[in-house]
């Protein structure tokens, strides 16, 4: 039985919000700014914009909470390792009544071009350790998920040690680009539908 089934039959507890977003990235100064930590950098870059501060520590998460017009979202950075995420995801979700689908994940992709956004509704994880923890935990992969590309490894490279290095200074102006453009796509997803932000924007 996955940790999601054994916490959603417990009575839930916290304030109702409509959506989680989720930066899954590495803990630390050691791992600040690699390309496995893209996905955090956009949602911390998401909560400046939206001028939401995470200093609020709850279930192995960094978190705040802020508003797209109507909708009260929960903006969440884990504290826990990459392939550990489902520990800190899964919780938040049940304090705040959310399903496995009010979920927004943001996370890199080695497939993807460095640069390139792509949102889906879910689907497996291709590989990445922190989208098979939140898999496992919730025990489907129904979750909307934001993927920013980092590109392939330069020949030689080993896939663990590229994922863990840093941006080249070449490289930073379309990482920036790509963080910018990530926060419209979440907002254009929550408030608009998975759907249409997918139209919109892929």
């Amino acid at each position: 039985m996955t940790l999601w089934r054994r916490l959603v039959r417990r009575p839930a507890t916290g304030p109702a919000v409509d959506w989680l977003v989720v930066g899954l990235g590495n803990p630390g100064d050691r791992y600040a700014h690699t390309r496995h930590n893209v996905g955090r950098d956009a949602v911390v870059a998401l909560a400046a914009r939206w001028d939401v501060p995470l200093d609020r520590v709850r279930d192995n998460a960094r978190c705040g909470q802020g508003r797209l017009g109507l909708l009260r979202v929960l903006l969440a950075s884990p504290l826990t390792y990459m392939n550990e995420s489902g520990r800190a995801v899964a919780p938040l979700a049940r304090f705040y009544r959310l399903a496995p689908g009010q979920v927004l994940v943001v996370c890199d992709d080695l497939d993807l071009p460095l640069g390139v956004t792509r949102l889906r509704p879910g689907g497996g994880a291709g590989g990445h350790h922190g989208l098979d923890s939140l898999i496992a935990t919730f025990g489907t992969d129904g979750f909307p998920r934001l993927r920013l590309g980092i590109g392939r490894p330069p020949p030689g490279w080993d896939a663990a040690d590229y994922v863990l290095s840093r941006f080249a200074r070449a490289e930073a102006p379309t990482v920036a680009a790509a963080i910018a453009r990530a926060g419209d796509v979440v907002e254009a997803a929550l408030a608009d539908g998975i759907e249409a932000a997918m139209n919109r924007y892929n």
